[in-house]
């Protein structure tokens, strides 16, 4: 495909002074875990350098370069006590939001852009809307176009099944492996919601994007998902898996975790209006990827660790 790969640490600006002016900027690279710094396991300094400060290397190039700059963002920017104060009932084993009237920010398709982004948001989340904040200032200063996808949960074959990162993946290979299962707060029943997206979704929209930057300059910030007809609750993963593989208890934990989120399905309908894009894989199509892969590599939890 004609793809150069080059070895590199964001952190350190010397390890960009190699490449020469290129158009476009796209910045992905970040610990993409809601846990990540408060787990005991990883450094919440090392967090922000990864998040923060490596956005801030790549927009000085962007800078250099007069370049445009894109972030991958995430729905984790989104207020974690105005989600989890949500009004919620249980239809078919999965939350769903009563509105009547919805808070400001949600319409019945979702969590908009201007849904609230006050702390606590977690410290990834925090990071990557202190990323935005810095890159659309970078662009103000400096004239070059910005753009940023807040994206749902990315979910594939191949991606690494990890609990704290592809729930997805993690809960399919799981359930093939027969490894341990478990629902997580919200009384152990497995009803709280995502939304998920696949990557080829998502890169039509980044193609989109690169040729129609001009068309973003006044609303350079877009939330990309599967939306509402993507959103699965764990409980439905496993009515799924137990159709594909047979039964495999999940136990229950009825024990809160930090950070964990009822409902999150963002309303894309402006990545639609600006951009003419709506996601063409469904969520079946995305598990049953999965599903396959499992079926081929049972090493992938390991591999994941």
């Amino acid at each position: 495909m004609g793809i150069a790969v080059h070895h590199g640490d964001i952190r350190q600006a010397s390890d960009l002074e190699i490449f020469d002016s290129q158009n476009w900027v796209i910045d992905c690279a970040a610990n993409p875990s809601v846990l990540a710094g408060t787990d005991g396991k990883t450094s919440s300094r090392q967090l922000v350098e990864h998040n923060l400060f490596g956005t801030l290397n790549l927009l000085e190039v962007c800078k250099r370069w007069r370049s445009g700059f894109m972030l991958i963002s995430t729905s984790r920017v989104y207020s974690i006590q105005s989600l989890t104060s949500l009004d919620l009932a249980v239809r078919d084993n999965a939350f769903y939001p009563l509105g009547k009237p919805f808070p400001f920010g949600m319409t019945e398709k979702g969590i908009t852009e201007s849904f609230s982004t006050s702390a606590p948001i977690s410290l990834y989340g925090s990071s990557k809307l202190a990323s935005e904040t810095l890159a659309l200032e970078y662009g103000q200063c400096f004239n070059f176009p910005v753009l940023i996808n807040r994206c749902g949960v990315m979910a594939g074959a191949r991606q690494f099944g990890r609990p704290d990162q592809g729930i997805f993946a993690y809960w399919l290979h799981s359930w093939r492996q027969k490894r341990p299962l478990r629902y997580i707060g919200f009384n152990g029943t497995g009803y709280q919601v995502r939304d998920c997206l696949h990557p080829r979704d998502l890169a039509r929209l980044v193609l989109m994007q690169i040729s129609k930057s001009k068309s973003a300059r006044k609303t350079p910030i877009c939330n990309v998902s599967g939306g509402i007809s993507s959103a699965y609750s764990l409980k439905q993963l496993s009515q799924w898996c137990e159709n594909r593989w047979g039964f495999h208890r999940v136990d229950a934990d009825f024990s809160p975790r930090p950070f964990d989120l009822p409902w999150v399905v963002l309303d894309s309908s402006l990545a639609q209006q600006i951009w003419g894009w709506t996601p063409t894989i469904s969520t079946e199509e995305i598990i049953t990827e999965i599903a396959n892969f499992a079926d081929t590599h049972s090493e992938w939890l390991q591999v994941s660790k």
